[in-house]
């Protein structure tokens, strides 16, 4: 089922999630389903529980051919539950993002750019990756919706945080979630 997604300014999306304690039930199955369904119905590249008022630790994410990131790479669907991030080292890259709980705008956002993400699938079963690029930005941006933290809130130049059609008047609207 599409679920309507909450918007910047809903306190929910303030919150910590909860961690997930049980895999594998019709409840966790019917969730990962909305998500998804909803992601793609909008074009996203991730979604979290907390963006469709589900208090808990549950995000996904993937693109492969995607209007909205034309030149992006490829990133594998992914169903990651009570994630864990690490980054690999301390480079940062930034870069363009957006959000769908933050429609319209786009903002330069610096992330770590190597990272090893561990957490759990919607079975219990442990996953484990290292990623760089495009991929380290989506797991980043996604897992910062389970502590309450949008995008925005990781600006630190605010002269390239604005509406779409104004800082891309080509069409060009660089990464966005």
């Amino acid at each position: 089922m599409i679920r309507p997604v909450l918007r910047m300014g809903d306190p929910r999306l303030w919150q910590t999630a909860r961690p997930v304690q049980q895999f594998h039930t019709a409840q966790l199955h019917a969730l990962i389903a909305d998500l998804d369904e909803t992601m793609r119905h909008l074009d996203g590249a991730g979604l979290a529980a907390p963006q469709i008022g589900v208090d808990l630790r549950v995000v996904i994410f993937g693109v492969d051919d995607n209007p909205r990131y034309p030149d992006a790479e490829q990133v594998p669907r992914t169903v990651l539950i009570n994630p864990l991030l690490t980054p690999l080292s301390p480079a940062i890259e930034e870069g363009w993002e957006g959000c769908l709980s933050v429609p319209g705008l786009r903002g330069w956002v610096p992330r770590w750019s190597r990272l090893r993400y561990t957490g759990f699938d919607a079975f219990g079963r442990a996953i484990d990756r290292r990623v760089d690029g495009f991929h380290a930005r989506v797991v980043q941006h996604e897992c910062d919706h389970l502590d309450g933290i949008l995008y925005p809130m990781r600006i630190s130049d605010f002269r390239r945080f604005g509406f779409v059609e104004e800082l891309f008047p080509d069409g060009n609207a660089g990464a966005a979630e």
